[in-house]
C-alpha cells in the first residue's frame, strides 16, 4: 500500500455507516417495541413515531454517504479477497443501499397514502399532504412495507456475518477500514 492509499475509510464515510447502523437499530426496534404498548397510548405513538423519524434520518444520510463513498477512494482489502467474493460484496452492498433508500420512502409513502402525520410529542413532524387518505390501500402499502423490513433483516444480517467471516475467518483488513 503507497502512503497516499488510505488504510480506512473516510471519516465522514465511517461516521455515516456508524450513525445509519444506529438509526437502522432504533427503527427496528421501536417497530418491535410498539406492540408492548396498548393502541391509543400515548407511549406506543411516540414509539411507533421514533420509528418513522429513525427511517427519515437513513433517508436523510444515506444520500451523504452515496456521495461520500462516490468521492473517496476505497481503501485496499489485504489480503485481496477472490473474484466471486468480491462478487457477492458488491451484491450485498447494492442490496443494502437499495433498502436503505426504498424501505423509508415506502413508509413514508404508507403514511401519506393513509392520510396521517408523522408527529412526535404531539409535534407534527411531516403533515398528511394528500387530504384524509385511503385505509385498505395503506394497509396494503404498510403490509409491503413490513414484508420488506423482514427481507431487509437477511441483508443485514448477511452484512454482518461478511465483516465477521472477514474479520475471523479470512483475518483481513475488511472490518478494520470502517472502525
Amino acid at each position: 500500500m503507497s502512503p497516499t492509499t488510505p488504510s480506512r475509510y473516510a471519516p465522514a464515510l465511517r461516521w455515516l455507516h456508524w450513525t445509519i447502523f444506529a438509526f437502522v437499530l432504533v427503527a427496528y426496534l421501536a417497530i418491535n417495541l410498539h406492540e408492548v404498548f396498548p393502541r391509543g397510548s400515548a407511549l406506543r405513538s411516540n414509539v411507533l413515531a421514533g420509528h418513522f423519524l429513525a427511517g427519515i434520518a437513513v433517508l436523510l444520510l444515506v444520500l451523504p454517504r452515496l456521495a461520500v463513498r462516490l468521492a473517496h477512494v476505497d481503501p485496499p482489502i489485504l489480503p485481496p479477497p477472490d473474484r466471486w467474493t468480491r462478487l457477492l460484496s458488491k451484491v450485498t452492498h447494492l442490496a443494502l443501499y437499495l433498502f436503505l433508500i426504498a424501505q423509508p420512502i415506502m413508509g413514508i409513502a404508507t403514511l401519506q397514502i393513509g392520510g396521517h402525520p408523522i408527529t412526535f410529542f404531539g409535534v407534527t413532524v411531516l403533515p398528511a399532504l394528500f387530504g384524509p387518505g385511503n385505509r385498505e390501500l395503506a394497509h396494503q402499502w404498510e403490509e409491503i412495507h413490513g414484508t420488506v423490513g423482514t427481507i431487509f433483516y437477511y441483508v443485514i444480517g448477511l452484512h454482518i456475518l461478511g465483516a465477521l467471516w472477514h474479520h475471523f475467518g479470512r483475518k483481513d483488513n475488511t472490518l478494520r477500514r470502517m472502525l
